[in-house]
């Protein structure tokens, strides 16, 4: 538990009403309402009173509750607290131990600036892109750590692992807390590739998996990992930060099991994103007639993985280590209950939108 939370915890248990976390865009932030007349302690927005935490790349980290529960007095009173929580707690300057530490931060605190303004596609300064040599095509990969706040990665040590696992030169670049930006060599492509036949996605799939599996042993524990395309950094790093960002967050949104996300295998689950919650509970409501079914992990599991493997009847048996006909069974079961037959294309790719959209509203 962080120590935020524990401050929310204590501030529900003072005042008796609920407070939420919640990270909004330092632009949205800006733009609100005023209501504390300084210039980062609260905001009025929509009936919620949200009071400043601190600030996290883009985003700033809130703390809020219903306007109409909180009396003046009181709110003075959160704001009191958080200050002198912050003021306690206050991280220490990030400390530069190297030359390439000291560049990458300066390209840390332009990305941070370009999306602070709401500019999501900038090219870099070349004051800065001559630093790290960044006019050659990269491999963009976003490294997410899923370690404790207490435990801290180390700059140089991550970079020389890296290297090490490469056998390349690299940039390492430090976006956030526990997130990084890696840009490999494109020669890497090649030299993860097993035969002739395979796809750039399948290369970057390889070389994301590889890169997991080592920074899971080697690094700090376990961690999350996001590829894209081979980018040319002076001109696409920002674009390709938000896509990548992008993907990871609906990677882990729609796929929680999973720690390599790339944005090819997610083109579905972006399309399906903004979709209100109301919608979604309309839509699994009209196709699945009865939503509860999936609520049955064993015919959720079977359906996931009868849609993953291409609708094979065999592929599917094996892999649930089940027989045939009990695959069968299970599937004429679902069929009974909501009329669908998921060995039809049609209706397999109904089956499929809806489970992706379960896995959001049943978690909203």
């Amino acid at each position: 538990m962080t120590l935020w939370d524990r401050i929310k915890q204590q501030l529900e248990r003072i005042l008796g009403t609920e407070f939420r976390l919640e990270r909004l865009p330092a632009a949205q932030w800006r733009n609100a309402e005023n209501v504390s007349g300084t210039a980062d302690k609260s905001r009025s927005i929509d009936g919620r009173y949200y009071f400043y935490l601190y600030k996290d790349g883009g985003h700033v980290l809130t703390v809020s509750a219903e306007e109409a529960m909180l009396t003046a007095s009181e709110k003075q009173l959160v704001e009191l607290m958080l200050e002198a929580h912050r003021a306690q707690h206050k991280p220490p300057a990030p400390s530069v131990h190297s030359e390439d530490e000291r560049k990458s931060q300066l390209i840390r605190s332009w990305v941070a600036e370009q999306l602070e303004k709401g500019v999501t596609d900038a090219e870099l300064p070349d004051t800065v892109a001559t630093n790290f040599a960044l006019y050659a095509s990269k491999i963009p990969l976003l490294v997410y750590g899923d370690y404790s706040d207490q435990r801290k990665a180390a700059y140089q040590d991550l970079k020389k692992l890296l290297e090490t696992f490469f056998d390349a030169e690299i940039a390492l670049i430090p976006l956030l807390e526990k997130e990084w930006l890696v840009l490999g060599p494109e020669s890497l492509l090649q030299e993860s590739g097993e035969g002739e036949e395979e796809t750039t996605e399948e290369m970057l799939a390889t070389l994301a998996n590889a890169l997991h599996e080592m920074l899971a042993t080697e690094w700090v524990g376990e961690c999350h990992v996001a590829v894209d395309y081979p980018m040319l950094p002076a001109k696409s790093l920002l674009a390709s930060v938000c896509r990548l960002r992008e993907t990871m967050s609906l990677g882990r949104t729609y796929h929680v099991a999973d720690n390599i996300h790339m944005p090819w295998k997610l083109q579905l689950e972006k399309l399906l994103h903004p979709i209100g919650e109301e919608q979604r509970q309309l839509f699994l409501e009209r196709v699945l007639k009865r939503v509860d079914m999936l609520k049955d992990a064993e015919m959720l599991t079977t359906l996931e993985q009868f849609i993953a493997l291409d609708c094979s009847v065999s592929e599917t048996a094996k892999k649930l280590f089940i027989h045939r006909n009990t695959l069968l069974y299970r599937l004429d079961k679902f069929k009974q209950e909501t009329g669908l037959d998921v060995r039809t294309f049609h209706h397999a790719l109904l089956v499929h939108v809806a489970l992706l959209l379960y896995k959001v509203t049943k978690r909203a």
